[in-house]
């Protein structure tokens, strides 16, 4: 009987001790559910108001900043969470700390990402809405990241790329400036009338809207190949007419030699067959 009274009391000071715990801490936890809950609701909404003020204003900037200030804040989040509770905030802090520590070695590379998107939104080598080509890529930016460069091709494809390779890396930036220079070689026969065939050039030139006339083209005779003589077609565009342009020209000055019978050749060979005696 003894064994079995000691053994009812010490169940219901468990049951006490637990209903005592419950009642202290059941306010505290549910209190910080609330408060985490509510803030991550708060943090939500004010990083989606801050990325529509700074879209507006600066689309380069803004979805590396909100997504840098949304970390951050969610970190101070669950640290005030914590400390609710009645984890101790210096020791919370710490093993964050310790943490943060293991996963940076852990992702150097993604440090270095980091890293590098600072750097690009420093020194500005490009901002979104231009068309870059990097690492084997040309396209046009569509976002900067914390961690990552986002280029849609014009191709319609999706290219994620390191901001680290972006920074570390050469990439060509063809939206700076308003024009650019159409760089074309047209070879004609060496019987053909080299004159003849750079008015012919000159006519098409003039006729088209979208040439420049300052700076003027430069049309000349770029070197003498094998099969042709080469003329340089050098006329400036704006950069946003530049493959267009390209294109129709090509079509033009093959159908306007054709008409001025200005030939286009093609490499040939002469075989020599010699009969062994």
């Amino acid at each position: 009987m003894e064994n079995l009274f000691g053994e009812n009391g010490q169940a219901s000071e468990l049951v006490e001790q637990a209903i005592s715990l419950t009642m202290a801490y059941a306010p505290k936890v549910l209190l910080a559910i609330v408060t985490l809950l509510v803030g991550l609701w708060l943090i939500n909404r004010f990083i989606s108001v801050l990325d529509k003020k700074l879209g507006a204003k600066d689309p380069t900037l803004n979805k590396f900043l909100c997504g840098l200030i949304s970390a951050i804040l969610k970190i101070m989040l669950l640290i005030s969470v914590a400390s609710m509770i009645g984890i101790a905030t210096t020791s919370f802090i710490a093993v964050i700390g310790a943490a943060g520590l293991a996963i940076g070695l852990a992702l150097q590379g993604s440090l270095a990402n980091f890293a590098g998107g600072v750097l690009i939104l420093i020194f500005k080598p490009f901002k979104v809405g231009d068309t870059i080509e990097a690492q084997g890529y040309l396209g046009a930016v569509a976002e900067i990241q914390i961690l990552y460069t986002v280029v849609n091709t014009f191709d319609n494809r999706r290219i994620v790329i390191p901001n680290g390779s972006l920074s570390n890396a050469t990439l060509v930036n063809v939206s700076v400036y308003d024009k650019r220079r159409c760089d074309m070689t047209f070879g004609i026969h060496y019987d053909d009338d080299i004159d003849k065939a750079k008015a012919i050039l000159k006519r098409l030139f003039e006729e088209d809207e979208r040439s420049l006339k300052d700076p003027q083209p430069r049309i000349c005779v770029g070197s003498l190949g094998d099969n042709s003589v080469n003329l340089m077609f050098r006329p400036w565009v704006a950069t946003d007419d530049l493959w267009p342009y390209y294109w129709d020209m090509q079509e033009k000055v093959k159908k306007a030699f054709d008409a001025e019978d200005i030939t286009i050749p093609f490499p040939q060979r002469d075989v020599h067959v010699y009969k062994a005696e």
